[in-house]
């Protein structure tokens, strides 16, 4: 991608500690991963009210049920995954529904799906104690395009603030109607932040990524600077390729609404702190990454696509996927390489090239972030 605009000279890379130093990591978390609205899923994966989803967040276990009937809004609320009696787990898996309320297998405190406490057994005569005084702990929670999202700070910036005009970006390509096709879940020995600058520049492309290169070049396409939550931009597909596949061909439709310029680009945005959207003309791509540790992300890869391709007999998406995992395998494959490196005693922070300005602008956000 082509560069917005000259580097200084002092343009470096961070230095070691911002990739292994596990207490600078944790910093990191409370800023990013507890402030700031998170993705942690599709609202796909809750198919009827009641539904739940449970995951792990900045060293909480929340879990996420849909409130709303089919027909309705999408609506979901979010809930620290204890009781507010012994403090006891709520939710043991990771997906399942509840029949109308949600009840604690200790004492079967229960509760119902906006988290008011219904019913507590043995309770009666307790002094002073009143239901209403221990709903379940939420946490604020909201849908955008069908990507669910959860923020643990009680106050601060709205989902809708924190997307700026990304909901205007993405407009064209209707995502909340998309539905997932397949998926890969990696565990990478990697900082969080080298899979986001990996995924920010193809410099690399011509030397780890051949095949991808053969159908986008990697000095196509033009970054757009970055914004306070999200950095990113477009390549352009090469003259005779379709889409991003094996062979460059597409035998699906492209998604309706596109453009004919949008036909010819796929665009790659990073949205702060951990979803990573690959827009392509005739299917998404996802990202959706969490730092287990200075040292491991995990990450889970999503193709979605139009319904009606999905239903369409003969639909096929290996060729989507089959070039996208070996695309994907490559990258944590360096960025592990990376990770090793910087965690060298011999390490030194390296120059920036002119084309790597938005990973130099990347750092001076995580930096001025950190209060460094």
């Amino acid at each position: 991608m082509k560069p917005r605009a000259p580097l200084p000279l002092t343009a470096f890379t961070l230095p070691a500690k911002y990739y292994t130093d596990p207490g600078l990591h944790q910093r990191e978390v409370d800023l990013f991963f507890r402030r700031m609205w998170v993705c942690v899923g599709r609202f796909q994966e809750l198919p009827e009210r009641g539904s739940f989803i449970a995951r792990h967040l900045a060293g909480d276990s929340l879990f996420i049920v849909r409130t709303s009937a089919p027909g309705e809004p999408e609506s979901v609320k979010a809930f620290h995954n204890l009781c507010r009696h012994r403090g006891t787990q709520l939710c043991r898996d990771d997906h399942g529904h509840f029949n109308g309320s949600i009840q604690c297998e200790y004492h079967a405190w229960t509760y119902d799906l906006d988290g008011r406490l219904i019913g507590a057994p043995h309770m009666e005569g307790s002094p002073h104690f009143r239901k209403e005084d221990y709903p379940l702990l939420s946490a604020r929670a909201g849908v955008w395009e069908g990507f669910v999202y959860v923020c643990l700070d009680e106050s601060g910036p709205t989902l809708e603030q924190q997307l700026a005009d990304l909901p205007l970006k993405f407009r064209p390509w209707h995502m909340g109607d998309l539905r997932r096709g397949d998926g890969v879940t990696y565990d990478i020995a990697a900082n969080w932040k080298l899979v986001i600058q990996n995924f920010s520049e193809c410099l690399h492309c011509p030397n780890l990524h051949p095949a991808l290169n053969k159908l986008s070049h990697y000095m196509s396409g033009e970054n757009e600077p970055l914004r306070p939550t999200y950095m990113g931009g477009r390549m352009d597909l090469n003259e005779g390729v379709a889409t991003m596949s094996m062979d460059g061909t597409c035998p699906r439709a492209m998604l309706p609404g596109l453009s004919a310029a949008d036909q010819r680009r796929v665009y790659y945005y990073a949205l702060f702190p951990n979803l990573l959207i690959s827009a392509h003309p005739d299917y998404v791509m996802t990202h959706t990454l969490y730092p287990m540790g200075h040292d491991r992300t995990r990450l889970v890869c999503e193709w979605h696509f139009h319904p009606e391709e999905l239903a369409r007999p003969g639909f096929t998406l290996a060729d989507v996927r089959e070039f996208w995992d070996m695309t994907n395998r490559q990258d944590w494959h360096v960025c592990e390489l990376a990770q090793r490196g910087i965690s060298s005693s011999a390490y030194r922070p390296g120059p920036y090239s002119s084309r790597e300005d938005l990973l130099y602008a990347f750092d001076r956000f995580i930096v001025a972030a950190l209060g460094d």
